[in-house]
């Protein structure tokens, strides 16, 4: 007698794999994606709490990403995770009426917001955070 598998036993074999696989994989995408958001989430904030932390110490806005790693409030400038790079949409200090404005500081920037046009599943985009 010839030991090993019937074709039967193989295929029983390989839909159950392939019913598993089925099951892990979107699993396993959703769960890059939430990574992807949090590291974006953490990313935003330093940014932020650096851009804030300069402008107490400097009294002044940093007029590039650049000058904050200069200025050693980063080693380098955080990347986008859903971008690959480390490409923010900058939001410029914009004059109020009526207020006397330094041109210096209308270079300077006061936010970051992700590149990425990317949909939530809320159906807002990465770029609205």
């Amino acid at each position: 007698m010839k030991k090993g598998f019937t074709l039967v036993e193989v295929l029983i074999v390989m839909t159950i794999i392939g019913i598993l696989l089925s099951i892990v994989i979107p699993q396993y995408q959703n769960s890059i994606i939430k990574a992807k958001e949090a590291v974006l989430k953490e990313n935003l904030f330093q940014i932020r709490d650096s851009i804030s932390k300069y402008y107490r110490d400097k009294n002044k806005y940093p007029v590039s990403l650049e000058d904050l790693v200069v200025a050693r409030y980063f080693r380098s400038v955080p990347v986008d995770p859903f971008s690959n790079e480390s490409n923010w949409e900058l939001i410029r200090n914009e004059p109020i009426d009526f207020e006397d404005f330094d041109m210096e500081d209308a270079e300077g920037i006061v936010d970051v917001k992700s590149i990425s046009n990317n949909p939530r599943e809320e159906g807002k985009s990465y770029s609205e955070w």
